[in-house]
């Protein structure tokens, strides 16, 4: 997938998650100055469990790191294409390639995969950015925050990118050992192992991009997370991949969040906010 051509089109059709209204969010712990206290103690919920709601932001991947992952001539590119507030140092380096930190070692991309993503990325139309749908990490590790919202039966993750959503069933079920409708998010259900939210996710179709590199995926994809929220303003988000058609062996990324107290998502949608498509053009 051509990397620097298809961030754009994603970045382009929103904003950076910034301030909604200027509203202290109430139960707020704060200290003197009147600023969040972000090393506050974890806030619980009626039961008991660390309560995980609030507006989160993946730690960013600096661009001198990016630079060292990526090499420079690829990071110019993506920095020639970035718009205000989208710059290459508001993303993280694991939403442009998934597989960043394991690119030496055993491969973990079997051949097949491979040829599909060489294949992906020359029939890609840079034309028609909008008919690329993101999926899971993906959405979470651009320049946009997203929102937990965690009730007793269900949790919610709201993504600003796309204006997408994702339920978390929280109601003792388990994973149906069949999905017949496989779905861009999947299908998720999550359960508390101590302090730590652990969430099974599978029913994936292998259309959603995973990343900007266009790292394939099957329908046999299966992605756990852990998050565990180590104190008011700290998130520690840890994602294992598996999928026997397309990868080698399971991989498990690490992605701390940072809350954002005093800011919300906003909406988006990428036909309707587009505006690059007409500079665009099919080499």
């Amino acid at each position: 997938m051509k990397l620097g051509v298809f961030a754009l089109a994603l970045l382009a059709c929103t904003t950076l998650c910034g301030q909604w209204l200027n509203f202290p969010a109430p139960g707020t712990p704060r200290t003197k100055d009147g600023k969040p206290n972000l090393s506050a103690p974890t806030p619980r919920a009626l039961d008991g469990k660390p309560d995980l709601s609030g507006v989160w932001m993946h730690e960013y991947t600096t661009l001198a790191e990016m630079r060292r992952v990526f090499g420079n001539e690829r990071i110019d590119a993506e920095e020639a294409t970035s718009v205000a507030g989208m710059e290459i140092g508001t993303r993280h380096k694991y939403g442009l390639n998934l597989l960043a930190d394991f690119q030496t070692g055993p491969a973990i991309l079997r051949p097949e995969a491979e040829k599909l993503m060489r294949e992906r990325g020359e029939a890609y139309d840079p034309s028609n950015p909008c008919a690329e749908i993101g999926g899971i990490p993906l959405m979470g590790l651009l320049s946009e925050g997203i929102k937990i919202v965690q009730a007793p039966k269900m949790t919610m993750i709201l993504y600003e990118l796309d204006n997408m959503h994702r339920q978390i069933f929280t109601d003792g079920r388990s994973l149906p050992k069949e999905i017949n409708l496989p779905a861009y998010l999947g299908y998720s259900v999550g359960h508390w192992e101590r302090d730590v939210f652990v969430v099974e996710t599978a029913g994936f179709n292998d259309r959603a991009m995973i990343d900007l590199a266009g790292t394939p995926h099957s329908e046999s994809l299966r992605i756990t997370e852990r998050f565990h929220r180590r104190d008011f303003g700290q998130l520690d988000v840890e994602m294992t991949f598996t999928d026997p058609v397309m990868f080698t062996r399971p991989f498990t990324i690490k992605v701390p969040h940072n809350l954002m107290p005093e800011d919300d998502i906003f909406e988006m949608f990428c036909q309707e906010n587009e505006k690059d498509r007409t500079h665009m053009k099919k080499p």
